[in-house]
């Protein structure tokens, strides 16, 4: 809780006890005339708790009225309380504003609550770097570190800009940007990402982005906008409230003057109802508990590892009903494993694996970096002569004395070596050892684990359409859609290709209806402009991808969108449920006060209890 909060809690405590003593004191307390009219010596301690408790509601009001700002809340408050001791309803002019700032105390609570589930997220700001200089540490602001220079990392440090391991291994805890809860294993030659906290080893890192374009800088930046973008709910309860105001407000009047003016008296009755129905008309459960319903379903996909860059787009993803995704690095995990070994006869799967390791061992090419990754033992270079890479093959090099050849089927048969005809989805690397055929290793780009979950979603979500486009060749293509139950899928695409088949479908979606791109890499900015959401993945993703996207998926999985989706909905259903309550409830109590059927304690309750009640039902959105 906030001290803020905390003092107002205090001072409307006080208040409250001045109130009560008050209503006691006003049972016996002595009165004093002014000409005609009587007082009770009682109004000058319900006045103290009055102002205590509402001091700052009137002054608001005023100031407001200064600015030409008038018809608001405090407005509201200020003209029925005042209106109310004008009465003589001392009692309830108090407990009026005294309500009213209980209310407000709540909303306060829901707030800082809902701002505490995005600020666990802003917890990922660095407070400093240790920055090797002059031969010793220098600890800066992560802002004066420049690109290329070393900073240390100690165990339980967070890691303050995004960069390359020079030396050390550790453990990173990944939580905060990912959601994930396993530490991913760092060491030398890897790139690390700002954000992250150092569990084990000592790190010495080389920077390579500053700290503006580092990848906390840039969620941060995410998060502190993402409420500035406003949903179409949020822009009707600000239009709405522009115009209902200055119109209850007129009402109220007509209410207080025409009756009395038509029957010839009457007057004290008919200002105590338009009093009632100013309290009653106060738009506060509306404008108050809406924007905290999208504020709450922001913070809840944040927790989730979701950050939305506005509730309009919060809003946007309970309508879609076309989601167009990317291959690479979105569906797959954009990068290469072995996917089999198939060993000739009389040759077993560790001996062949290991041949081709040592082979592809000298070569920087991501196929060969998957081959000696899925050996995973140390390479003893000794055992190793004559390594040449033939440009478009593959390796030729001598292993213990024998000439070994891993590559296409091409060097294969410029060599002499009859290769088995083969025919796999991914890149087949066949390997031989003195003119004698080994066997094959296929190396492929592997599924997510959730993909399947993902689409599966999708279809439960009743999308109309699930596509898959890609760059890739089509025989790739239609494997991965088929592994994951993708029908429509668009291969071998440009940037522009891309554009293009977005635009038609575009064209065959419903007025109402929104197309989501799931993408990740450069080529996917245009398309992820375009689209009527665009969502990125963010572990991997490029930078350009993350700049172009409305949604940025941190945890790489994309079943997240479809938790996306379920939140959008959940936090769509809780503003239609606010909406519909609180104006039906007022309407009711706006008609029975007209009539002179419902009291100033019931306009509490329309006011002040629908806020209550609004806020709570908002403060769901978090979870």
């Amino acid at each position: 809780m906030s001290k803020k909060l905390k003092k107002r809690i205090k001072r409307v405590g006080i208040g409250a006890a001045i109130y009560l003593a008050a209503v006691i004191f006003s049972r016996f307390a002595p009165c004093f005339h002014i000409g005609k009219l009587e007082i009770s010596t009682a109004l000058f301690v319900f006045l103290a708790a009055y102002f205590i408790i509402g001091g700052d509601v009137v002054k608001n009001a005023l100031r407001n009225i200064g600015q030409k700002q008038i018809f608001d809340e405090n407005f509201l408050m200020t003209v029925a309380t005042a209106g109310a001791f004008f009465v003589g309803e001392y009692a309830e002019a108090v407990a009026v504003m005294l309500f009213y700032q209980v209310g407000e105390c709540f909303q306060s609570y829901a707030v800082n609550k809902s701002r505490k589930s995005i600020a666990d997220l802003m917890d990922i700001r660095p407070d400093y770097a240790n920055v090797m200089r002059n031969g010793g540490l220098e600890q800066v602001n992560p802002e004066e570190v420049a690109i290329g220079e070393t900073i240390l990392v100690k165990p339980g440090e967070r890691i303050p800009l995004d960069g390359m391991v020079l030396k050390g291994n550790s453990s990173l805890d990944t939580m905060a940007l990912t959601g994930e809860s396993l530490p991913r294993d760092v060491m030398e030659g890897e790139e690390v990402i700002s954000g992250c906290v150092n569990l084990s080893g000592v790190l010495e890192i080389r920077v390579l982005k500053n700290y503006g374009e580092s990848t906390v800088a840039k969620i941060l930046d995410l998060v502190e906008n993402a409420s500035g973008k406003k949903s179409e709910a949020e822009h009707f309860i600000t239009k709405f409230a522009r115009y209902y105001t200055p119109a209850v407000v007129g009402l109220a009047a007509l209410l207080a003057v025409v009756p009395p003016l038509a029957a010839g008296g009457g007057w004290a009755e008919w200002i105590y109802r338009a009093l009632s129905f100013l309290v009653i008309s106060c738009p506060c459960a509306l404008v108050i508990s809406i924007p905290l319903s999208f504020f709450g379903g922001l913070g809840g996909a944040g927790r989730a590892g979701i950050l939305v860059k506005g509730s309009n787009y919060l809003e946007a993803l309970a309508d879609a009903e076309i989601i167009v995704m990317d291959k690479t690095g979105t569906l797959t995990k954009g990068v290469f494993a072995v996917r089999k070994i198939a060993p000739s006869q009389g040759i077993d799967e560790k001996e062949l694996l290991e041949t081709a390791a040592y082979a592809e061992n000298f070569s920087n090419h991501p196929i060969s970096r998957s081959l000696v990754q899925a050996y995973g033992k140390a390479i003893d270079d000794t055992r190793l002569k004559e390594v040449e890479e033939v440009a478009g093959h593959g390796i030729s090099a001598v292993l213990d004395g024998k000439r070994i050849l891993a590559g296409n089927s091409k060097l294969m048969e410029s060599r002499g070596v009859y290769a088995d005809a083969v025919e796999e989805n991914g890149t087949v690397v066949h390997v031989a050892r003195e003119e004698e055929y080994l066997g094959y290793i296929v190396i492929a780009d592997e599924v997510k684990d959730d993909a399947k979950a993902a689409v599966d979603g999708f279809k439960k979500a009743g999308m109309k359409h699930i596509v898959m486009l890609t760059g890739d060749r089509g025989e790739t293509a239609a494997f991965v859609a088929g592994e994951l139950g993708i029908t429509e899928v668009y291969a071998e695409l440009l940037p522009g290709g891309k554009v293009e088949q977005v635009e038609k479908l575009l064209a065959a979606k419903t007025e109402k209806g929104r197309l989501v791109f799931v993408g990740d890499g450069i080529n996917d900015a245009p398309v992820l402009a375009r689209a009527d959401i665009g969502v990125a993945m963010g572990g991997l993703g490029s930078d350009a991808a993350i700049e172009a996207a409305d949604v940025v998926i941190m945890t790489d999985e994309p079943s997240k969108i479809v938790k996306a989706m379920e939140i959008s909905k959940k936090t769509l259903g809780i503003v239609k449920q606010n909406i519909i309550f609180a104006i039906g409830v007022k309407a009711l109590v706006l008609l029975l006060a007209a009539i002179g059927a419902a009291s100033m304690w019931a306009a509490v309750f329309a006011d002040v209890g629908v806020a209550v009640i609004a806020i709570l039902n908002a403060m769901r959105a978090m979870k």
